[in-house]
């Protein structure tokens, strides 16, 4: 109905306490996209790794990337054993571990240990399979770089991902995705033109687009940390305070870790 100024206005009851409340079209709107992020709508993130140590280049990531899709949830996947790389130095308990410290206080931010826990090789699409067993329809969005996508085609059941989530890929400023594109093994550039989304609106479906967002450039490397700090060198402001006392604590990449 309209307002005594001729200003379309909506009534609706909010349960349980029966107030009624009048709202401009535009209040309407926000009031009922936060209900959907409220009601289990919004996507959730998945970012994987070896997280050998964590650092703030893995934070910053799901942060920018959190914020400009509007994720409800980014769930940090520490792998077990990788089936691309060497193994990771230190235990998984410990990387864990050093994930839980570096998220902690983020709201966002949660640390998911099913591939620690995992017997044998760590697959993304088991994975996937498992979050999307227990999150129904929700949206999936699997987080990764611009190096990681390029390799996909050596993943395991790699074409099936996109059945299971969205691949939201993070690039650097400047960087050209022509020059992705043109890198691509010819599947995975056929798959990439064709489920490209121009938009995180894209996302509302609960899987099967690709999705790139440019973030914030930092150079950090977990192999560069772990060099420092077998060197004795200080890897300060590279990740988070908390972390470093936690492998000072623990005599993590030394000579002979603590595994």
């Amino acid at each position: 109905m309209r307002s005594a100024h001729g200003e379309l206005c909506f009534y609706f009851i909010l349960h349980p306490s029966s107030l009624i409340l009048a709202l401009h079209p535009s209040a309407f709107i926000l009031a009922f996209r936060r209900k959907l992020n409220l009601s289990g709508f919004a996507p959730i993130g998945v970012l994987g790794g070896t997280f050998d140590p964590v650092h703030f280049g893995h934070l910053r990531l799901a942060q920018e990337l959190a914020d400009a899709l509007g994720l409800a949830r980014v769930r940090f996947m520490p792998t077990g054993t990788p089936p691309h790389r060497n193994s990771p130095q230190v235990s998984g308990a410990h990387r864990l571990q050093m994930v839980r410290i570096a998220i902690a206080g983020n709201p966002v931010f949660e640390a998911d240990d099913r591939e620690i826990r995992r017997e044998g090789i760590s697959y993304t699409y088991d994975t996937l399979t498992e979050l999307r067993d227990e999150l129904g329809e929700r949206p999936l969005c699997l987080l990764m770089g611009a190096d990681a996508f390029a390799a996909l085609t050596t993943w395991h059941r790699w074409q099936e991902l996109f059945d299971l989530a969205h691949v939201v890929i993070a690039h650097r400023p400047g960087f050209r995705l022509q020059e992705l594109q043109a890198a691509l093994p010819a599947p995975l550039r056929k798959i990439y033109l064709r489920r490209l989304a121009g938009a995180p609106g894209m996302l509302r479906a609960n899987a099967g687009s690709i999705l790139t967002r440019e973030i914030t450039a930092l150079d950090i490397s977990a192999t560069h940390i772990r060099a420092m700090l077998a060197q004795g060198s200080s890897p300060r402001y590279l990740a988070p305070d908390t972390v470093l006392e936690y492998i000072d604590h623990n005599h993590l990449y030394k000579d002979s870790d603590a595994r």
